[in-house]
């Protein structure tokens, strides 16, 4: 007799729990990702700032880097023709 109400107190908490974690897990996620939002911000968000002015809505500005450069008449590197042998 012990055994069976074992098994069925197991199976009672077994039940409980899956209804309680599909209520509660949402919730946790939820936080958690806010959480995560807060912090990303909190680095990130400076940065934004500091880089560029704002700009208006619509207005389109491109930013380019200059190139280096670069040398044509640089050897890459030596080059060699092969030829098939039959």
């Amino acid at each position: 007799m012990v055994v069976l109400q074992t098994i069925l107190i197991l199976i009672i908490v077994y039940y409980l729990a899956k209804i309680v974690l599909k209520w509660l897990a949402p919730k946790l996620l939820h936080f958690a990702m806010q959480k995560a939002e807060e912090r990303f911000e909190q680095q990130f968000g400076e940065f934004r700032q500091q880089g560029r002015p704002p700009q208006n809505e619509g207005e389109t500005t491109i930013h380019r880097t200059p190139n280096p450069k670069s040398n044509p008449s640089k050897k890459v590197g030596e080059y060699i023709d092969f030829e098939e042998i039959e």
